[in-house]
């Protein structure tokens, strides 16, 4: 009986934050994000990551006991050392795409289980960044479209973390119609910031109002200056703007940053339609093998733990 009232109220509690407004309750839902994906870790190969691992290193003999968790030790039985900011052994740097196209599809309210391009990229980016604040990692942020919006470089304080997570939850307002995306000019602006090797980030569903595709690679390519590690999620409404899947009844497509309209029946184009995405995402993916840039394919309906395991894969790979 009470096993049973415990479960329900864990329900209702869990719906309530379900409801949450993602953009006014980010650091609540991106720690919910968090906690779900560590638990679910240890089902899975990466048994050495949690929580423990991101506040504490295991004492090894010899060193200090200057740093050691004595109240820890009380507990467990086990020597760790606390780890402190300028401890640091990694940096990350997340990059938003802010044009109007990431705003699609269009909500009046975004939640943990309901959101648009830029929500799934705020709220993946609020994990990651709540996933470094827990090992001690530096990270910084920039955000872009017509514009470069928002920079800020990497650190790994409380304070640092609280003025990101306020930077993204301003990235609530709908970009409306004739924001265009300004990538490789920005990109570039971005790279020379960087100066100390990083894990670099970039979240964008790649609609590019700047169509020369060599200076957007070359721009991406200049990213991997310094050794930076570059990881590109391509953020995509797969079901609509992948499958065209539409009902066949007469339709009126608008451009978000152009303004350009179109009438038709999604039928008639939808298998052309297909086709060409499928052959851009392909060169995209090719491209970016060939400069070494690490492409994932981010569907905004499903693949949000996607994110965070790519973390940890290329984390592992860099330090």
């Amino acid at each position: 009986m009470i096993i049973a009232v415990f479960r329900n109220l864990s329900m209702n509690i869990q719906s309530e934050i379900n409801k949450l407004n993602l953009f006014s309750n980010l650091e609540l839902l991106a720690n919910q994000v968090v906690e779900g994906f560590i638990s679910g870790m240890h089902k899975s190969p990466f048994h050495g990551f949690s929580s423990e691992f991101a506040e504490h290193k295991i004492y090894n003999r010899g060193e200090s006991t200057r740093h050691i968790d004595w109240k820890r030790f009380a507990k467990t039985e086990k020597l760790y050392v606390k780890k402190y900011e300028e401890e640091t052994n990694l940096r990350c740097h997340l990059i938003i795409d802010n044009s109007s196209s990431m705003h699609y599809p269009a909500m009046k309210r975004q939640s943990v289980t309901e959101y648009n391009k830029i929500g799934f990229s705020v709220l993946a980016a609020g994990a990651l960044m709540t996933l470094l604040k827990r090992q001690r990692d530096a990270v910084g942020l920039s955000v872009y479209s017509d514009d470069y919006e928002f920079y800020a470089s990497e650190k790994g304080s409380d304070r640092h973390f609280h003025q990101l997570m306020t930077a993204l939850e301003g990235l609530s307002e709908p970009a409306g119609y004739g924001k265009p995306t300004h990538t490789y000019t920005f990109l570039h602006q971005i790279a020379e910031k960087i100066h100390r090797r990083s894990m670099i980030f970039v979240f964008t569903d790649m609609f590019q109002t700047e169509t020369d595709k060599s200076r957007l690679f070359s721009a991406l390519q200049h990213l991997k200056y310094n050794k930076h590690e570059v990881i590109l999620f391509h953020v995509m409404d797969k079901a609509s703007e992948y499958h065209f899947d539409f009902d066949n009844t007469p339709r009126r497509f608008t451009d978000v940053e152009t303004g350009e309209v179109i009438d038709l029946f999604a039928e008639n184009v939808k298998s052309a339609y297909e086709k060409k995405v499928a052959t851009y995402v392909n060169d995209i993916r090719l491209t970016c093998a060939k400069y070494r840039i690490k492409y994932v394919e981010a569907d905004i309906s499903k693949d949000l733990n996607k994110i965070l395991y790519t973390y940890i894969i290329e984390r592992q790979k860099f330090v």
